[in-house]
């Protein structure tokens, strides 16, 4: 089927034109910044008609910013081919749904959705899709686009336009807004963040991370989550009013009104034990990343910056609540606790067979009477030095009773190959294989 992704140049459009390509979507994209150039890295078409993109499109995804979705919605759904399906994926619904039922022909099916994940998530699996479908006009594309979120591990979640706006209102605009407040509360109180993580509790630089988490993202779009919605401002509202009310009680010392003031809250609020629960889980989390990382001193580990991207191998040398101190080939690297993440061996190995120059070496051996090559290649394969390993020979013509073969090995490129070749020789003669003829050095491949 053919799919128009208009706004499928920005991130969110990017996302899902791989996404629907991936599943066996003939994908076609827009943006009103022209950027051909983002669609060839994707592998897909940039609409250079888009008037005939419409009108061949089976499924038209509107992905624009919110302040001009119900216009796209306008100048779009009216050229579309009967029988095919418009559907947004702003983060607010009730506009949008109804300039869908406005503007599309009756032949025209709609569905509104809004992806509660941003468009740095790998996959589908655990994250939120909101839908609010219209009875009618959408019998057919449904349960298609269900599916498609479903079978990729999406959980999918039903509601009403209006009532999706009012719980998004406290989901993402009271969120946003109580951090982007401390954020900008630190900015007024000159306060130095970084400094501050040398007294940092666990539930603080959760706190903190959240508030730069949300800080480093698009503000233009952060912005129109706050106005577009008119449900927001009566958060606003609430939101300072409770300020005020909190703040007056501690300028009056009013320990009693204060403590009345949260176990109501606590009582509304409901489970707080489960909400201690999981929040412990997080805690717990970022405390056994610490030890893992104290407990690798002296070992070798993989260190992923979250940001840039890049992959740091070497040595741990120390760890402080702060830094991580790796040495590598005698250079001595620091980085931030915050901005890393913890390869694990199986992460480590994977990026070495990737990045690295490795080399090849040949092993002809005598195997035991009644023994299997391939079995034995299962043994020289659990080495971790090896990438991989093959059977490229056997003869018959040596021994009268035992079969010759040759393995081909290929050893991780930072590890010095004449031992690794040693020590898999060792482990072949220990499982009652004879060495014969001279082994021989292949020359280096699998670069990089």
């Amino acid at each position: 089927m053919k799919m128009l992704i208009i706004g499928g140049t920005g991130e969110m459009g990017q996302w899902f034109t791989r996404f629907c390509k991936e599943h066996g979507y003939e994908v076609v994209v827009w943006g009103s910044s022209h950027r051909v150039d983002v669609a060839d890295n994707m592998g897909v078409e940039f609409a250079s008609d888009l008037e005939n993109a419409i009108s061949d499109s089976d499924i038209v995804v509107v992905s624009v910013p919110i302040d001009i979705t119900e216009k796209v919605i306008a100048e779009t759904a009216p050229k579309m081919k009967d029988g095919s399906l418009l559907m947004d994926i702003t983060s607010l619904k009730a506009k949008p749904v109804e300039a869908m039922k406005k503007y599309a022909p009756e032949g025209v099916e709609i569905i509104g959705t809004h992806p509660m994940f941003g468009p740095s998530i790998p996959g589908l699996h655990g994250q939120i899709v909101i839908m609010t479908p219209v009875k009618g006009r959408c019998d057919k594309w449904l349960p298609i686009i269900r599916a498609l979120f479903e079978e990729n591990g999406a959980h999918i979640e039903i509601i009403d336009a209006k009532e999706h706006d009012r719980f998004v209102s406290v989901v993402q605009g009271l969120t946003h807004f109580a951090y982007i407040t401390i954020g900008t509360t630190f900015k007024r109180l000159d306060f130095d963040v970084n400094e501050s993580r040398r007294f940092m509790s666990p539930v603080y630089e959760i706190m903190v991370d959240f508030v730069g988490r949300i800080l480093g993202q698009n503000p233009y779009l952060y912005a129109l989550i706050q106005m577009e919605n008119p449900e927001v401002l009566k958060v606003h509202e609430a939101f300072k009013e409770e300020c005020m009310n909190v703040s007056n009680m501690v300028r009056q010392h009013d320990v009693d009104g204060f403590s009345k003031k949260m176990k109501d809250a606590a009582v509304h609020f409901g489970d707080t034990a489960l909400a201690l629960h999981r929040s412990d889980n997080l805690i717990n989390s970022k405390i056994h990343d610490f030890d893992e990382l104290v407990n690798s001193i002296g070992t070798e580990r993989g260190l992923e910056h979250i940001y840039s991207g890049v992959t740091h191998v070497g040595v741990i040398e120390k760890v402080t609540p702060r830094e991580v101190i790796l040495s590598k080939n005698g250079k001595v690297i620091s980085l931030k606790i915050e901005n890393i993440r913890l390869l694990s061996d199986h992460e480590l190995v994977e990026w070495k067979t990737a990045e690295l120059v490795h080399s090849n070496r040949d092993i002809s051996v005598l195997i035991p009477v009644g023994a299997n090559p391939n079995v034995l290649l299962g043994v020289i394969t659990n080495d971790k030095k090896i990438v991989s390993a093959s059977v490229i020979d056997t003869y018959t013509g040596i021994d009268t009773i035992r079969l010759s073969v040759t393995y081909r090995i290929t050893i991780i490129g930072d590890c010095i190959p004449a031992k690794v070749q040693d020590d898999i020789q060792k482990l072949l003669i220990g499982l009652g294989c004879e060495l014969r003829g001279l082994n021989r050095k292949m020359p280096t491949q699998n670069a990089r």
